[in-house]
């Protein structure tokens, strides 16, 4: 398969130089192809997510399927807007220069997408490089076997073949990806990985989105309501079985308030698992055995007490969602990112403590923080940083499509969701068109400069300054 791919990156680069992607017409049908193909294929989806991940069907139709349609036909219905030329307001000396910016295609690009959420997370890229007129390159993970297949299959019959590819494969077939120059690469997955990508990417000064994670924190103040933020948070752990990079990792609670929080978890994980989650079609399951290893590892170093005991299940890889208690600095639970249905809880002592201690680690993808006082949601705005701040929920802003999903530092760069990610694979290309009009006024540009032309080119080092104290 190594052997095909550089003939499948020049195929692809060729239809781009061909200009079969950029009426914006042709964008559109690919994009209704696209929501068609998630719409009709559901069924197989399901079954694919169900057998490689124990993902639940209405899990699986929510977060993945239904989203891909969604924003497959809004980015089609908005497209003509988003590709219009622009006009920036400039001087009235300039304006018969008539300056643009041109939305140009990237060109040949490459996405790398990750198996937790392999529907969204491999076509939501996607749909912006078919809306900015790419041609692309998707490989999907190897964890996920069945649907990585399944796409294979699938994706040839409603989009065109000449101008999107799926390549399966390992590490061999992503080595030899990397290897090509690009127009421009998006991966989503850990930062390990991510390290290699932006290298591979660095040789050919090829520009990149890195959609990473890390561990996203809850800071929960007080005096808002203990029950309704276990609740809340309880249920975004739930999501994937914790197998998602905006899953709530750890939480920080006033230590006075731990023991409240804990019985409102093993209140709502009664109520959402009447039976327990172990054989619930309503929880997912852990994705390998490498992940589940690694997971029943790091629960059995933990110093924590745990409080809500998950059962488990090697042979089919289930562990039932875990709550541990007491978990301090150093503990075995803080030290990578959980990606799975643990939840630490940390007391602290002031808002200032849990504040220091989010900062004392890599900037987060998302800080969550339950409180309905202003004063401390501006605080956490202006004294954290992270990709995203939700106040009192989790997991749900993902469902905003107008707002810009990101990560900043370890957790990540380059924005997407809808007119986000057509702009991450769109260039803007700056015009101008000097009018033969315009040779009067441009005359003074032209050596040998007389005084008069010397004074009105430099005036700009000459401007006054307004006055400023602090």
């Amino acid at each position: 398969m190594t052997s095909t791919i550089p003939k499948i990156r020049d195929a692809l680069r060729a239809t781009f130089r061909s200009g079969l992607t950029r009426p914006i017409p042709w964008r559109q049908h690919q994009l209704y192809q696209l929501a068609r193909m998630a719409q009709n294929e559901r069924e197989l989806i399901c079954d694919a997510l169900q057998k490689d991940l124990g993902k639940p069907r209405t899990e699986v139709l929510t977060s993945e399927v239904g989203s891909i349609i969604e924003r497959a036909v809004k980015s089609a219905e908005q497209l003509p807007e988003w590709a219009k030329t622009e006009h920036p307001d400039v001087g009235d000396w300039q304006k018969s220069w008539n300056p643009a910016i041109y939305k140009a295609p990237r060109g040949t690009v490459l996405i790398i997408s990750p198996w937790n959420y392999p529907m969204i997370l491999s076509f939501q890229p996607l749909i912006g490089a078919i809306a900015a007129g790419c041609t692309a390159v998707l490989k999907p993970s190897e964890l996920v076997p069945t649907f990585s297949q399944l796409l294979e299959e699938i994706v040839p019959k409603y989009l065109d073949l000449n101008v999107y590819r799926i390549v399966n494969g390992s590490v061999p077939e992503t080595s030899e990806l990397l290897e090509l120059q690009w127009d421009y690469i998006f991966y989503t997955g850990n930062g390990r990985v991510a390290r290699v990508v932006a290298s591979a990417a660095a040789k050919h000064l090829t520009p990149l989105a890195l959609e990473l994670g890390g561990k996203s924190p809850v800071i929960i103040d007080s005096a808002y309501d203990i029950d309704l933020a276990a609740k809340r948070i309880l249920w975004g752990k739930c999501n994937n079985a914790g197998q998602i990079c905006v899953a709530p990792d750890y939480i920080l609670v006033q230590r006075d308030k731990q023991d409240e929080l804990v019985k409102a978890f093993q209140k709502h994980y009664n109520a959402f698992f009447p039976k327990g989650a172990l054989d619930s079609p309503s929880f997912g399951s852990i994705v390998s055995d490498s992940h589940y290893k690694r997971l029943t590892s790091l629960l059995s170093r933990t110093k924590g007490e745990v409080v809500l005991q998950g059962r488990t299940d090697a042979a089919r890889r289930r562990l039932e969602p875990t709550i541990v208690k007491d978990v301090a600095e150093g503990d075995s639970l803080l030290e990578e990112e959980l990606f799975g249905p643990i939840l630490p809880i940390v007391p602290v002592d002031s808002l200032k403590q849990a504040i220091d201690f989010v900062n004392a680690r890599s900037h987060p993808l998302v800080l969550y923080a339950f409180s309905d006082n202003e004063s401390m949601k501006q605080q956490l705005v202006s004294e954290t940083q992270s990709g995203g701040i939700v106040f009192n929920d989790t997991f749900q802003q993902l469902a905003v499509s107008q707002l810009p999903f990101a990560g900043v530092g370890e957790s990540g760069y380059g924005y997407q969701f809808m007119k986000y990610t057509y702009d991450t694979f769109t260039q803007l290309r700056s015009s101008i068109d000097m009018p033969k009009e315009a040779e009067a006024r441009l005359a003074m540009r032209y050596p040998p400069h007389s005084e008069d032309a010397v004074k009105a080119l430099t005036a700009a080092v000459y401007r006054s300054i307004p006055s400023s104290r602090l």
